[in-house]
């Protein structure tokens, strides 16, 4: 039986949380189709029991804080709010860095200001690279500026995001790192070694693309499991990473109240023995 919850900063949260990007319009950029949509899920999520929110200021960009805001506030006691920064939108869309000190700093205070916070939660510092993978490059100066910003009490907690296991070190050498978000699933396995020191040392890890992202995940084993469960593929897929190690956090994202309401789901779906081993085959 897999536990329910988990530490993050100081917080304990449901591991089942919700991610906030698939809210924005088509590619996570500008307004979504249905306004009020969008506002129903995050209700309904919080209704749901979740208590573990992940967005960012470039989703949109500032689309999906100002819905948070809008649907939420003023947010439960028990709400904790994850957000990034590290990267911007261009005009056309695009993904751009935005790691100076300057954008940093900039970023820190539109993300308060567009969530209604006086003190953000926890802030991940998303590392360049690719969109899926980390390079190895020195994240020590953007990180020494969000500690900067964690000292003055405008963060109370700090992550990182698109990391390698050198750069989470690095990371740590400089302030307390309470979570890592990179890229993991049931086929994008990567991160496997970095899961498990980072659960003994009590720090939570956080997938992104836990479906696959943009490339759903597909699989005929896959959907073999899921049809002998009667459960969904995506069901199964989240129940192998609830299961993989205590630390994981999932933050699947939604902009449909079905869709959201399947996801949370997943926690009810046991995996056997058996049946771990041939989704590890995938």
């Amino acid at each position: 039986m897999t536990t329910s919850s988990f530490t993050l900063g100081h917080r304990t949260v449901n591991r089942m949380g919700y991610g906030a990007m698939q809210l924005a319009g088509p590619q996570v950029f500008g307004p979504p189709k249905d306004h009020g949509a969008a506002l129903a899920v995050l209700r309904a999520a919080l209704e749901a029991g979740v208590n573990h929110i992940d967005t960012s200021d470039f989703y949109g960009p500032y689309v999906t804080n100002r819905l948070i805001r809008e649907a939420l506030a003023p947010y439960p006691q028990d709400l904790v709010i994850v957000t990034k920064v590290g990267a911007r939108r261009g005009d056309d869309g695009a993904w751009l860095r935005a790691d100076s000190r300057q954008e940093l700093i900039d970023a820190v205070h539109s993300n308060l200001r567009h969530l209604g916070l006086d003190v953000l939660e926890v802030v991940n510092m998303r590392a360049w690279g690719n969109l899926h993978s980390p390079d190895e490059s020195s994240i020590e100066a953007p990180f020494t500026v969000l500690a900067e910003l964690q000292q003055q009490g405008l963060i109370r907690h700090l992550g990182v995001s698109n990391v390698s296991a050198a750069q989470v070190a690095q990371a740590r050498a400089i302030a307390p790192v309470v979570c890592v978000q990179n890229h993991y699933n049931l086929v994008h396995r990567d991160d496997d070694a970095l899961i498990d020191t980072l659960a003994a040392d009590g720090i939570a890890y956080v997938p992104f693309f836990p479906l696959g992202g943009f490339t759903p995940l597909q699989s005929s084993k896959l959907d073999e499991v899921a049809r002998q469960l009667g459960a969904t593929p995506m069901q199964v897929a989240l129940a192998w990473l609830l299961q993989r190690s205590a630390n994981i956090l999932l933050i699947p994202g939604t902009s449909s109240v079905g869709h959201l309401r399947e996801n949370l789901a997943a926690v009810e779906v046991e995996l056997s023995a058996e049946v771990t081993g041939v989704l590890e085959g995938v």
